[in-house]
């Protein structure tokens, strides 16, 4: 796996980032934000170019895993991005000629893989749905490996939205579950991902399994979700079937928790209606609250910062809390990252239009 987020490029950026506990928000270079409520974001370098990155990233993930030429002639690739908005507003004849789908045909012909799969723009359940159909290809025995890529940086389209939307915390703190939270940040997010078949190479070690993974749609609202988490409880129940596990296995869940009040209070709701009486005793964080929300490639991020807590037995941190808020009660890793003996976990993402994914990560 490689991952670049607004504490820099690489893996061990990444976790050294999320252990020390300081958010990586700073003020915002790439474009002007003098209009806005708020100026700051999880932004990388100003000049850092999405293309190049994914492409770096990718080499980096099949160096890692071995990938040659041989292995990558049969290996497809699945996308996550974020759609060029401008596009929609050109003559249908033209949108023709950019289709959104150029990015993973290009990388595909570029790091030699046999096909483009599809490309997944379905705000911030993207990444996570391009992961789990990866599994769904491998485990159904339609393709031994996939390689998933994800990547969105911090634009003036996407700040503007959300500004506008008043959904940007106004002081300048991402703060999940918290009481006062006032919003989300956005941050960088691109990465890698190789995932195989368990039995494909006897020779390779993995990182980590994917053992389940679940979608579901509420379809409450087309901004805000269910406020009893209908759709969220349901896809978490879905993994949990599929990776053969009860609540009580689970060591740690990688939230969504953008820091919003409606996000997060219906989040808790669908953790205790997945969980039931586990609910209060699983270890939460939502790390959002450090790297930012990548939007499409949030899953992608977190998907990374889920192996690393298996590998490392340490559970990053909840940061921005300021005190509890009686919609979001959870065992919140807080202060300082948590040291676990850790064989699973959770990563839980939701986007607009009521989609939600949940992804079961397990020890090697």
């Amino acid at each position: 796996m490689a991952v670049t987020t607004g504490y820099g490029h690489g893996v061990d950026v990444l976790r050294d980032g999320i252990y020390s506990g300081v958010p990586a928000f700073v003020p915002v270079t790439r474009f002007d934000t003098s209009r806005y409520r708020v100026g700051v974001a999880a932004q990388g370098a100003a000049e850092l170019d999405l293309d190049t990155e994914l492409k770096t990233l990718t080499e980096e993930a099949c160096k890692q895993a071995g990938l040659g030429g041989p292995e990558r002639t049969d290996t497809l690739l699945v996308a996550a991005r974020h759609a060029d908005p401008a596009v929609s507003r050109l003559p249908r004849e033209e949108q023709e000629s950019r289709p959104i789908s150029e990015t993973a045909q290009w990388l595909a012909r570029e790091c030699g893989f046999g096909a483009a799969g599809r490309t997944y723009i379905n705000a911030c359940v993207a990444a996570s749905a391009a992961i789990a159909e990866a599994g769904a290809l491998i485990s159904s025995g339609r393709q031994d490996r996939v390689v998933v890529v994800a990547g969105h940086l911090v634009d003036a389209e996407s700040f503007t939205t959300f500004n506008a939307g008043k959904a940007l915390a106004a002081d300048g703190r991402l703060r999940p579950f918290s009481s006062g939270r006032k919003g989300l940040l956005l941050g960088d997010g691109a990465g890698a991902v190789v995932l195989e078949a368990a039995d494909s190479r006897a020779e390779m070690s993995p990182l980590a399994y994917l053992d389940g993974w679940g979608m579901a749609g509420d379809a409450h609202h087309v901004c805000q979700p269910h406020p009893q988490g209908l759709g969220m409880a349901r896809s978490i129940e879905l993994a949990l079937t599929r990776a053969g596990l009860e609540p009580s296995d689970l060591d740690y869940v990688n939230a969504h928790g953008t820091g919003t009040p409606y996000n997060d209070s219906a989040e808790t709701a669908g953790l205790h209606r997945a969980f039931g009486e586990h609910a209060e005793r699983i270890p939460v964080s939502s790390t959002k609250s450090m790297h930012g929300h990548a939007l499409q490639a949030a899953g992608m991020v977190e998907f990374v910062i889920s192996v690393l807590a298996l590998r490392s037995g340490r559970l990053p941190i909840n940061s921005g809390y300021l005190g509890p808020d009686p919609d979001c009660r959870l065992d919140l890793v807080l202060d300082s990252p948590r040291e676990r003996e850790t064989q699973h976990v959770l990563s839980l993402n939701s986007a607009f239009g009521g989609a939600n994914t949940a992804l079961v990560v397990s020890a090697a």
